[in-house]
């Protein structure tokens, strides 16, 4: 075939390509005129369709044509040629839709037709790097095969990243200066808005302060104040059971670790326990036993009612001649309070501990002073620092503390008076 001939060929196919193009645009806007809004974009697609099929066949046939006068090296010219202007014309076709559809939609549909034509893009990109790196494998050796997934996939990543720059330029150029710096200004509108209620805050509970007369600011401190008391008695009662609680285990501990052997007091003290019962009572003591943790002391536990007729008994009796008081003082153990005397003999070359346990709410006892003057001030003490009250004390007072103090600073559940001291 000539050259002539070919020119000719290529020119009738292009007019009739031309006039197919044309028909089809033709046909849709008369089917866009007669049909509703609803319908226009399913006409719209239905002629996109059609004349894409009739541009494949047109194409199709026109390779074959070619394909059968051409040897077998143009045909691949061929082939390439026509997926070019295929790939060309599909693009225009695309573009040009894009352009139409753009005014009839509102901006937040441009943006999302945008993202999915993108998207679209991005895909059938991919999709063609696939493809062409499939048909081209088999004739690469495999080291070649490698280079040219990496420069796709390069290549691939250069093409998104142009095209998200592009369309970010795009947004930035339709938005105006005002609506960029919006989110700026909220933020800061917030900001303000957060430290001015703060600072009303503040101002209406200075007036709310101010406005309150004095009585009733008194009456605030006395609640904080009893507040702050019921406080410290919970705290004072929890240290209180604590304590106790530790003692009682001290006590079983040394109950346990008491030695079987007999103490070299333990005849002394039958003795001192037998003169007793003889001229007492034999209900006088209500315990007896010797103290291991202070050096094996005798101990004697007294019954109220009978503490000073024992007390008197040590003092004078000729035999025990307990003739000087070296110690007295009182302990709160929460459930009762307790008077501790310790004693010396110089003629038995003896010490002994007499104690007697009290009512805890009214703590009283005779005072030991007509027996013992060493007992003045340790009785005072005891009455000064826990309210054991000793009957018969030539002189009871408190002397460490105030007359006017309140309470007793020695006592498990002792509260202060003026908390804020």
């Amino acid at each position: 075939m000539s050259e002539k001939e070919d020119l000719a060929k290529q020119k009738a196919e292009a007019a009739a390509k031309a006039k197919a193009a044309a028909l089809a645009k033709k046909q849709a806007k008369a089917e866009a005129a007669e049909n509703t809004e609803g319908e226009i974009d399913l006409a719209k697609q239905k002629a996109e369709a059609a004349a894409k099929a009739k541009a494949a066949a047109l194409a199709k046939k026109q390779a074959k044509e070619e394909a059968a006068e051409n040897p077998e090296g143009e045909i691949d010219i061929a082939k390439q040629k026509a997926a070019a202007a295929a790939k060309a014309k599909a693009a225009a076709l695309a573009k040009k839709q894009a352009k139409e559809e753009a005014p009839e939609k509102p901006e937040g549909e441009i943006d999302l037709a945008k993202q999915k034509a993108a998207a679209a893009a991005k895909a059938k990109a991919a999709a063609l790097a696939k493809k062409q790196a499939k048909e081209e494998a088999p004739e690469k050796p495999e080291g070649e095969i490698d280079l040219a997934k990496q420069k796709a996939a390069a290549a691939a990543k250069a093409k998104a990243a142009a095209l998200a720059k592009k369309q970010a330029k795009e947004e930035a150029a339709e938005k105006p200066e005002g609506e960029i710096d919006i989110a700026k200004q909220k933020a800061a509108a917030a900001a303000k808005a957060k430290a001015k209620a703060a600072a009303l805050a503040k101002k209406q509970a200075k007036e709310e302060t101010a406005e309150k007369p004095e009585g009733e600011m008194d009456a605030a401190k006395q609640k904080a104040a009893a507040a702050a008391k019921a406080k410290a008695a919970a705290a004072a009662k929890a240290k209180a059971a604590a304590a106790a609680k530790n003692r009682t285990a001290v006590q079983e501990s040394e109950e346990a670790d008491t030695p079987s052997e007999i103490s070299p007091n333990q005849s002394k003290l039958d003795q001192i326990v037998s003169a007793i019962e003889s001229h007492v009572g034999q209900g006088a003591l209500l315990e007896n036993y010797i103290n291991r943790l202070s050096k094996d002391v005798p101990t004697l536990v007294a019954n109220p009612d009978t503490y000073f007729s024992i007390a008197k008994f040590l003092r004078y009796d000729e035999q025990l001649d307990f003739s000087y008081l070296s110690e007295l003082h009182g302990t709160d153990f929460e459930s009762h309070m307790e008077i501790y005397v310790h004693l010396h003999s110089f003629k038995m070359n003896q010490s002994v501990a007499l104690k007697v346990k009290l009512d805890r709410d009214t703590p009283v006892i005779p005072s030991l002073v007509p027996l013992w003057s060493g007992a003045n001030w340790p009785e005072c003490e005891a009455y000064d620092l826990l309210g054991i009250n000793f009957y018969e004390h030539p002189d009871l007072k408190r002397i460490l503390l105030g007359e006017d103090w309140k309470g007793y600073p020695l006592r498990k559940d002792y509260e202060p008076y003026d908390v804020e001291v």
